[in-house]
């Protein structure tokens, strides 16, 4: 997440790039567009007749966020639609990830769904960041709300995506064997979807209890009781979970390679009274949204972090870091993101907030990042995290001084020191962005596989399309624009529904990003991450996993532009009618 003035100036960055696919792409690879000069088929009759020998005319892989907002988008077409999912319910990440302290660090009131407005008057938040309960019983709500459950299959993983050349069509295989047919492909898989262990030896070996955060177990409270606890890792879910269980552990023993900066959450409840206003602001909401660098509510400084005296800046940011949520992540200079200088000053403020903290000194120098500076990662939010540090039962082990040479059966044994435990606990993240597109074998034009097409570094069209791959849409793929995930998620289908809808009216049956288009969107988004600090260092956002082989060097997977400006261009493509594309009528 960066502020709301990296990269661009009102939130449009062109680089002269915005049309620079025109006249490169109709007619590429002998398919003409056969689209213009022919009397649309406003009912679908022809579109659908096409799509009768096949099983559906969508099907969307996810149920989570992604998922049910594109199943209510393709039915209000009137498409034969399915979602196949792999767990035994709705609710994607927050179905997967039910760790104690799971929870939002967005407000509520911005990660809620804007497109229709009888949720809006109906549905209640009950607190400013929702915690993981609340926030699934959100999505049950919806698919309730829209039955979309009696579109929907669960447990059922996908294990190949393969396109059918005779037919225009993709052909997906679970893992039982069973076949599903279908026009369009819709990923609805998520960025955080593909859990990792360490890279250790001996994961298998321990006779204890295990886990990683993204599959923990029901009812385990209780079990966390008296025992001697072991949790490798110390990002995001480390730090929910590890102040979560505070008071339930025996013991705690918390294994950390790369020290992160986190800053307090301050969360509270909402009452009746409170949750009514905040209804009366959602065009407000959504408008500061839709307007900021990254889709949250939170607007950055247009000042330098230089323009201010010393004083005054730290009078600033003692003001920030006294509000709630991402105002001082968001809310700050935007140099504090690309200049080194203005960074380590406001790092080495965050630094005293950990020394001020953490009663013992060498700890609290051990919590301090060194490697990176503030909001140069992903920065999670807490409430409560340094202070765990201070009890008697809780010890930090730095592994980079000390590694973990292999787990045992008993526990971990570092190189100097062998430590019994009677829980594991991973919180070794996940496979990010490309882990879930990486579990599935995609197949596309002559066979292509994606994982080739993306093995010297990622190459979409728009985050949404990649050649070789027709009829294929990437709800939050990678290149898009992630920030405050339901407004992206919302744009994003909203995109897919639109071109889907004129396909329908046109008899177009088969769309393909091009080369040139390819070729254009990459070096766009490259340019827009130039000058980042983020992209200087190792982390899930610049495609860097230690655990997964293959993800050890950086490589650009998001959209580090301002929304606005990426909507822009996705906007232009449609104003256009998909010209960027190959398309062919059915």
């Amino acid at each position: 997440m960066g502020s709301s003035h990296t990269n661009g100036t009102n939130g449009v960055k062109t680089n002269g790039h915005t049309n620079s696919a025109n006249g490169h792409v109709n007619g590429a690879n002998g398919h003409s567009n056969g689209v213009n000069g022919h009397a649309p088929d406003t009912d679908g009759k022809a579109f659908s007749a096409s799509n009768e020998s096949l099983d559906y005319d969508v099907l969307i892989v996810g149920a989570g966020l992604s998922g049910i907002f594109s199943l209510h988008r393709m039915r209000q077409l009137s498409l034969r639609t399915r979602v196949l999912e792999a767990g035994s319910g709705e609710g994607g990440t927050w179905f997967w990830n039910r760790y104690p302290g799971a929870r939002f660090d967005s407000e509520s009131y911005s990660y809620i769904f804007s497109f229709d407005q009888e949720v809006l008057d109906e549905w209640d938040w009950t607190e400013h960041f929702s915690p993981q309960p609340e926030t699934l019983r959100y999505i049950q709500y919806l698919t309730a709300k829209f039955d979309l459950k009696k579109d929907m299959q669960f447990n059922t993983r996908i294990r190949s995506a393969h396109w059918q050349s005779a037919t225009d069509s993709w052909l997906l295989t679970d893992e039982s064997g069973k076949t599903y047919s279908c026009r369009y492909l819709l990923t609805a898989m998520g960025i955080l979807n593909q859990p990792t262990l360490p890279n250790i030896p001996g994961v298998n070996d321990f006779k204890g209890e295990a886990w990683h955060t993204a599959r923990w177990p029901e009812n385990s409270a209780s079990s966390l009781k008296g025992k001697r606890v072991g949790i490798i890792g110390t990002g995001a879910t480390a730090i929910q979970t590890v102040q979560a269980i505070a008071d339930q552990f025996g013991s705690l023993t918390v294994f950390q390679r790369t020290a992160n900066w986190t800053a307090p959450l301050r969360n509270s409840k909402i009452d009746k009274e409170e949750m009514a206003e905040i209804r009366k602001s959602y065009p407000d909401i959504f408008r500061r949204c839709k307007e900021s660098y990254s889709c949250f509510i939170h607007v950055g400084d247009p000042k330098s972090v230089f323009d201010y005296t010393e004083e005054e800046r730290l009078k600033l940011w003692e003001e920030l870091y006294a509000k709630p949520g991402f105002a001082k992540v968001l809310g700050i200079s935007g140099d504090i993101y690309t200049d080194k200088a203005a960074n380590a000053l406001y790092s080495a403020f965050h630094a005293e907030k950990i020394k001020q903290r953490v009663k013992d000194p060498k700890v609290a120098d051990l919590l301090t990042p060194k490697d990176h500076g503030f909001g140069t990662r992903r920065t999670p939010l807490e409430s409560g995290y340094y202070e765990v540090f201070n009890q008697d039962n809780v010890r930090l082990v730095n592994i980079r001084e000390d590694p973990i040479e292999r787990i045992t059966e008993k526990g971990i044994k570092t190189g100097t020191e062998e430590f019994e435990f009677d829980i594991i606990i991973y919180a070794t993240g996940f496979d990010a962005v490309t882990g879930s597109f990486n579990a599935v074998d995609f197949k596309g034009v002559n066979d292509t596989q994606l994982r080739d097409v993306w093995s010297q570094g990622i190459r979409t069209f728009l985050g949404l399309t990649v050649k070789d791959f027709p009829n294929m849409f990437m709800i939050m793929g990678p290149h898009q624009m992630f920030g405050n995930i339901p407004r992206s998620i919302e744009y994003a289908v909203d995109w897919v529904w639109h071109y889907i809808k004129y396909a329908k009216e046109n008899n177009v049956r088969y769309i393909e990003a091009t080369e040139e288009g390819m070729d254009m969107w990459t070096e766009h988004v490259h340019e827009c991450g130039k000058g980042l600090l983020a992209n200087e260092v190792d982390s899930w956002m610049t495609g860097v996993n230690k655990n997964v082989a293959g993800k050890q060097k950086r490589s650009m997977t998001r959209y580090n532009g301002p929304a606005p400006g990426y909507r822009k261009r996705c906007e232009d493509v449609k104003e256009r009618g998909y010209s960027e594309f190959v398309m062919r009528r059915g």
